[in-house]
């Protein structure tokens, strides 16, 4: 997979920066945000509040599953 399109976000565990995010699943927020889920790699959680177009763009290029 083409790793230049992946979602990348902190990883809180390992405080590294841009990593990226693998099995990512993209949610909606109460308050109609936008939201990605998923993990490093390593079995660490990891998480991405994002904008609409990022989001359905993620969705568009497969990186990402649409979770609402």
């Amino acid at each position: 997979m083409d790793t230049s399109k992946m979602i990348k976000a902190y990883c809180l565990k390992t405080k590294e920066k841009n990593v990226p995010m693998q099995d990512a699943v993209i949610t909606r927020t109460a308050k109609g945000g936008y939201m990605a889920a998923g993990h490093d790699g390593k079995g660490n959680k990891m998480a991405a509040i994002m904008n609409e177009a990022k989001a359905l763009q993620a969705i568009k290029d497969g990186v990402a599953t649409k979770g609402f």
